[in-house]
């Protein structure tokens, strides 16, 4: 009798094969690239890069707030076209609800990594560890892995707070420029977005990370706001050139989802992730 009762009781019950629904296929796949862009940018964020050195060109020798040399750029800088196009795909067919659920998971993600960091750096380490990479000119490898990742944890609480700042910010102004534009467009509430979120994060996450942070925690040498301004303006000015030149990728991407979910479904998604009730 019991036998015969299950498939009566699973009967009840809708089955979604994840891997068969195309609209929750996306979101995975979207919501992966999301996540994970959010966790690398953390531990390769620590880094600042020189463009003209990097390139192999001919230092620019600008002169900004006081500071002069090449143009400089946090290494998180290089996932923002990632970022960019993400963001305003799942704004698009997601809406808010579906920004808002990415953005709790990798908050959450990024917390338990610094969680596990902080562990690690006061791990004991072994003696022959420390001192392998000497003739390589790192003479204590634990202070390397605690300088690095620590100043990478001060990054993770910067991008904490900017990652939440910045996905309110764009997620408002995204849907205030759709409901003033409707379905036309596409260009000025993807990029418009972009350009008032990326603002407020270029800077708090360097203010945090590199000047308020240190000058609390004292483990690294605090960022003068000259170097900062600099920094902040040159990294903001590349992410504004990104938005411009990636708009028609952004297009693109919109045609191939469209044509993935069928026209009349893709329509049906953006309708109900512009009500800003969903």
């Amino acid at each position: 009798m019991q036998q015969e009762s299950e498939p009566n009781n699973a009967s009840k019950f809708k089955i979604l094969d994840v891997l068969e629904h195309r609209p929750t296929f996306l979101f995975v796949i979207l919501g992966g690239f999301f996540v994970a862009n959010a966790l690398v940018a953390e531990f390769i964020g620590v880094k600042i890069f020189a463009l003209e050195d990097t390139m192999g060109w001919e230092r620019f020798n600008f002169n900004l707030f006081g500071q002069s040399g090449a143009l400089q750029f946090s290494a998180g800088v290089l996932l923002w076209p990632i970022v960019f196009v993400m963001t305003d795909v799942i704004n698009e067919y997601y809406g808010k609800r579906g920004i808002r659920l990415l953005s709790f998971l990798a908050v959450g993600l990024i917390t338990y990594a610094f969680f596990m960091i902080f562990a690690a750096i006061q791990l004991a380490p072994a003696d022959w560890w420390v001192e392998q990479n000497t003739n390589k000119g790192v003479p204590d490898m634990q202070d390397a892995f605690s300088v690095i990742l620590g100043q990478g944890l001060l990054i993770i609480v910067g991008s904490l707070v900017a990652f939440l700042i910045a996905q309110l910010v764009d997620v408002v102004s995204f849907h205030q420029i759709k409901e003033a534009t409707g379905e036309k467009m596409i260009w000025l509430r993807a990029t418009g977005s972009t350009l008032i979120s990326q603002l407020v994060d270029s800077f708090v996450v360097l203010a945090i990370a590199f000047k308020f942070g240190p000058e609390l925690v004292g483990n690294v040498e605090p960022w003068s706001w000259s170097q900062l301004l600099a920094v902040g303006t040159v990294q903001y000015a590349y992410k504004f050139m990104m938005a411009i030149v990636l708009t028609p990728l952004i297009y693109l991407a919109h045609y191939v989802i469209d044509n993935y979910l069928g026209q009349e479904r893709a329509a049906a998604m953006k309708a109900r992730a512009g009500s800003w009730d969903n």
